[in-house]
């Protein structure tokens, strides 16, 4: 991010920014729900009726799981094209993108390959009835034969759909928002004029459905490998990009995760409640297909109302993200304020609506078939549905916006929990539960009782978390100097060797740095790396200093993807890069050998130690116990591991991953000069080689 893009963030107006980077998302998130409502509308208006729109509904947990893949391979290759981009050095994330490509459509195949031959028993799962015969002797149809007829043809374009979720993801980081949209929009616009057509027209049922769908869907990714081939800004893709390389694709992998894990978990609810509801279907005087049809019109409305406030946070994600890392506590708060308020009023206007018209809700999905069930019983189970399933409509979207904005502040942990007490922890044991004293009704009850919960925990998370602002507030005014901090300047330099030195906590890798830099007549940088970083950036270079320390090593790959993390890391990287530019230099820490590894110049040490000789040092140095100088050596050493890893997918201390590992066990003044005669013997013999 350039200097004046960081000084909007951190000084611009906080509602018009909000509206600058959100209205976007919420257009582009809204595009995307048309696709799973627009065929539930025309088929819900047609002779398929009831039964057409249980069909759908079926099949949309089966689109959700093709979704999570290919959104978990989209969104982090867009994650890990940002942060090339970040640092300049995008040269080599085609290779991710290709191999991204290459990975989906695998996937589909796969996908394809298992669903084909186990489609009638996957669809029965997921809420499918087939026909037959009342204990009055009245013939009850069933939906599984139009579910089937839908899933065979959209099936067959998965490798289609799931490209164009992976590419579209890709186009929105390449800064091609506007024809992400284009893309989306032609796509939807072509399935309503299609589904018009097929079903209106054609009489086509659920055949056209899914056809409209499928034609609408290869127009998006037309319009999307269009610009894969044409418009590509930072990367171009060749025939080399997808050639399999694990080690490049591993880091979209893990910053993906969290969009598979979100998606997984729409998949888990949708099947534990169409199981549920299938179950207490049949024992109730609504039957089966009464509520799988009215859930799936449900969980498409609901998709509205939540992919608007998911558009407001996401949009927002940069904002956040810049004043959590500059430590502008005010800024995050007053925007969580507008961004809270904002989903409130948006909860409560669709609360008001499902309360007091719920049938016109449903009635937008057309009238039942008296021939397929029951009319009364219909519109009395969609009455009670949207007015108890969705009574706490505006907690469940205060829960999801406070999770993502915990993501985006760079706090996993937060996010994880907030997010998966209501639906893993809360709503999947209360829609066992309920049913049993309550019949059919405590499916419903599930959902307000799971979201106030959540909705106490998400309070508390959120009200702790700001409290962790104040703290950090006031040890910053504790802290402050009249006199302001004297900016940062590179030292002058001259072409020549780049000495770069990881270490082990305790090692002394820090003092032997310095003393390799006086043997050469080189500067040296150690903290002075990080303050250019943050002078640069607008971040806080206490923040810079501790992104490798604040997430445990488990949700190392979630904190590290998070975006204010990844704005210190391109900071970092640059300052690391300026430096290096302006010639010969000892730097220590915040893996530089991984950041200049393309330098011919470099040298690159690793300094190790046995752990008593380490425990011995920091005991003298910092007055530290045994006990607890082991313990911080664990600490250190893990955190330091962790974020190498997770930066460049190499093991931290492997001595294969540096020009020279050394024992420093010999004497901080007798490795000081080993190192420096290593270098100067590999710069003279990198002179004679020339």
């Amino acid at each position: 991010m350039e200097e004046n893009e960081n000084k909007i963030l951190g000084e611009g107006k906080l509602f018009k920014l909000m509206i600058k980077f959100a209205v976007p998302c919420v257009l582009s998130l809204l595009v995307s729900a048309l696709y799973n409502i627009v065929d539930q509308i025309f088929v819900g208006n047609s002779e398929l009726s009831v039964l057409g729109n249980a069909a759908t509904g079926v099949v949309f947990p089966i689109f959700i799981i093709a979704q999570a893949f290919a959104w978990w391979i989209g969104d982090g290759c867009a994650a890990y094209l940002n942060i090339c981009q970040g640092k300049k050095n995008a040269q080599n994330a085609h290779k991710s993108i290709g191999m991204g490509i290459m990975f989906t459509v695998i996937a589909s195949v796969v996908l394809m390959a298992i669903f084909y031959p186990l489609k009638t028993p996957i669809l029965k799962t997921f809420g499918a009835t087939v026909d037959s015969v009342a204990a009055d002797g009245k013939f009850v149809p069933g939906s599984l034969d139009y579910a089937i007829e839908y899933f065979d043809i959209i099936l067959g374009f998965f490798p289609v759909f799931m490209a164009m979720n992976m590419m579209n993801a890709v186009v929105r980081a390449d800064g091609s928002p506007g024809w992400s949209m284009i893309s989306m929009l032609s796509g939807a616009i072509t399935n309503i004029v299609l589904d018009a057509v097929f079903i209106m027209g054609f009489k086509w049922g659920m055949a056209g459905a899914a056809w409209a769908t499928v034609i609408g869907q290869t127009v998006s990714f037309v319009i999307s490998l269009l610009y894969f081939i044409l418009k590509t800004k930072t990367f171009k893709l060749r025939l080399s990009s997808f050639k399999p390389d694990f080690k490049e694709f591993s880091a979209p992998v893990k910053l993906g995760l969290s969009s598979f894990i979100t998606q997984i978990t729409i998949v888990i609810i949708s099947l534990v409640c169409n199981i549920m509801l299938l179950k207490y279907g049949a024992m109730s005087v609504y039957g089966q297909n009464i509520p799988i049809s009215l859930i799936a019109i449900e969980s498409k409305v609901f998709t509205v109302v939540i992919n608007i406030v998911v558009g407001i946070v996401l949009g927002c994600q940069p904002i956040i993200g810049f004043n959590i890392g500059a430590k502008k506590y005010d800024r995050v708060k007053k925007l969580y304020l507008y961004i809270l308020l904002s989903t409130v009023i948006i909860g409560v206007v669709f609360t008001v609506l499902f309360e007091a018209a719920p049938n016109a809700v449903v009635a937008i999905f057309g009238n039942p078939d008296p021939k397929q069930v029951d009319p009364d019983r219909y519109w009395e189970f969609g009455k009670m549905l949207f007015r108890i399933f969705l009574m706490l409509v505006t907690f469940t979207c205060t829960i999801k916006m406070t999770s993502i904005f915990f993501q985006a502040a760079g706090c996993p942990v937060r996010a994880i929990i907030s997010s998966l007490i209501r639906d893993i922890v809360c709503f999947i044991p209360l829609i066992c539960a309920l049913p049993v004293a309550m019949g059919i009704e405590g499916i419903l009850w599930a959902a307000p009782i799971a979201d106030g919960v959540a909705m106490i925990v998400a309070a508390l998370l959120t009200v702790f978390f700001f409290r962790s602002l104040g703290r950090e507030k006031a040890k910053q005014g504790e802290g402050a100097s009249a006199v302001p901090e004297q900016k940062i300047s590179i030292l002058p330099s001259q072409s020549g060797v780049i000495v770069t030195i990881a270490r082990e906590h305790g090692s002394s890798g820090k003092q032997i740095g310095k003393l390799v830099a006086e043997k050469l007549g080189l500067p040296f940088y150690y903290k002075d790396m990080i303050a250019l970083a943050a002078q640069e950036s607008g971040l806080d270079k206490e923040f810079i200093s501790d992104i490798n320390a604040n997430a445990p090593s488990m949700l190392k790959s979630l904190y590290m993807s998070a975006e204010v993390v990844s704005q210190a890391v391109i900071a970092q990287d640059k300052a690391i890069n300026m430096i290096a530019d302006k010639g010969g230099c000892v730097i220590v820490g915040r893996a530089a050998d991984y950041v200049l590894r393309d330098r011919e110049e470099l040298v690159s040490v690793f300094v190790y130690a046995p752990e008593e000789y380490r425990i011995a040092r920091i005991t003298e140095i910092y007055g530290d116990s045994p006990a607890d100088a082991q313990k911080n050596i664990k600490k250190s050493d893990k955190a330091r591991a962790a974020y190498y890893k997770n930066i460049s997918n190499l093991k931290w201390g492997d001595v294969h991953n540096y020009d020279l590992a050394v024992d420093s066990s010999i004497g901080v003044e007798q490795t000081a000069t080993l190192v420096a005669d290593y270098v100067i013997h590999k710069t003279e013999n990198l002179a004679d080689n020339r």
